[in-house]
């Protein structure tokens, strides 16, 4: 195994950090970046193969761009439906097929803006979290 392989992400990128990533990689050709992005499968310890169509669905999945909006990515459960409801002990819950869609990940942090009949979450960033512990 060469030295640049073991540099590949051993799970796709998904979400904000998949685009991201695609574009920090631009000057690549597109297989080398589907493949620095985590799209693809080694047949045995030399042989690496790249799943382009898979990385482009990821693209234009984490670009909000649906091809086959009426059919769930692994055949259960629910369809998001980006409605929710107020649960009895007044909290609103945000699925995972959301989190998961936008790439978020556990600890990530959000601000709440309220505005009228709306509310508005934005992701606090390292830079954020940095500054605002230092104040």
């Amino acid at each position: 195994m060469s030295q640049k392989d073991l540099q590949l992400p051993e799970a796709p990128l998904t979400g904000k950090a998949l685009l991201q990533k695609v574009n920090e990689l631009s000057q690549l050709s597109r297989r080398e970046r589907a493949k620095k992005c985590g799209y693809y499968t080694k047949k045995d310890e030399d042989e690496i193969r790249v799943n382009l169509a898979e990385f482009y669905d990821a693209v234009l999945a984490a670009k909000g761009i649906e091809l086959e909006p009426g059919k769930s990515k692994d055949g259960r459960g629910r369809e998001p439906t980006y409605r929710v409801s107020v649960h009895k002990n007044g909290q609103i819950v945000i699925g995972s097929t959301y989190t998961e869609a936008m790439g978020l990940k556990k600890g990530d942090e959000f601000e709440i803006k309220l505005g009228y009949k709306h509310i508005h979450l934005i992701q606090v960033d390292e830079d954020d979290k940095n500054g605002s512990e230092a104040d």
